[in-house]
């Protein structure tokens, strides 16, 4: 910009010696952030780009290597969608191409295709949960059990954070639910979940394998019996209280798909 040190020290309310250490990185620390906003203005620079170059500066080598491995790891996903979309997964697949991109997102594979000296683990992939009803009508309760743990379904959806192999979903029939839940909203449960009271629960019963879903609360009876209360959260629609006897298992909800409107 031809300018001077003594003019820019002039601008930024600074000494022309202290410019001069930080311009040779003969400091330890970057200047003050107030400094660095003047610098900015100086120099015509964006502003908060100094301040937040100096921030990462001055940030732990554990943190900015964390990022880095982040940043590194979120290029080579981008690169396999890009992939899957131009040519798909079986022609990947075959060609060897999907494991060598697999392995630079889980660090085991560099850019180049060289194994990385430094391997991390791998980054778990969301699993496909299946979708073990439809809404149709004459269906007898919320859900229909396709025959749970279903590993082949008509639909799939993917719930980022959920990696329970187990986990399976089912269409909210009905509005004993609403209004956290309502009418066609896809819930994922996970087996692997602990179910506490207050949790929303897939709920499985002895009898003839009847389904529903509903807020379980654990009590105990006048005479000391374990009993389970199924709450529906529309006040519209009365609990049920069970003996746990009755109930052969309660899955927790962890995700919901919904579509948007």
């Amino acid at each position: 910009m031809g300018m001077t040190l003594e003019k820019l020290a002039t601008l930024a309310e600074c000494t022309k010696g202290y410019l001069s250490q930080i311009e040779n990185d003969r400091r330890d620390h970057p200047p003050s952030e107030p400094l660095l906003a003047r610098l900015e203005c100086a120099l015509m620079l964006t502003p908060g780009s100094l301040v937040e170059l100096a921030r990462w500066t001055s940030a732990p080598g554990s943190i900015r290597t964390t990022v880095s491995d982040l940043q590194r790891k979120s290029r080579a996903v981008d690169a396999l969608a890009a992939r899957l979309r131009e040519r798909g997964v079986d022609e990947l697949h075959k060609s060897g191409e999907l494991e060598s991109l697999i392995g630079r997102i889980s660090g085991h594979v560099g850019a180049g295709g060289k194994r990385s000296a430094s391997v991390s683990a791998p980054i778990p992939l969301p699993v496909q949960v299946p979708v073990i009803n439809s809404v149709q009508a004459g269906y007898p309760s919320e859900f229909t059990d396709l025959g749970y743990p279903a590993r082949v379904a008509d639909s799939y959806v993917s719930a980022p954070d959920v990696m329970d192999p187990d986990a399976f979903a089912a269409r909210v029939v009905g509005d004993s639910m609403s209004p956290t839940y309502r009418e066609g909203d896809i819930v994922v449960f996970s087996p692997e979940r602990d179910t506490k009271p207050g949790s929303d629960c897939f709920v499985r019963f002895e009898r003839d394998g009847e389904t529903t879903f509903k807020r379980v609360y654990f009590e105990t009876g006048s005479g000391g019996e374990e009993l389970i209360r199924l709450q529906p959260l529309n006040s519209a629609y009365p609990p049920q209280e069970v003996g746990r006897e009755e109930v052969a298992g309660l899955y927790t909800a962890v995700f919901v798909v919904r579509a948007v409107g």
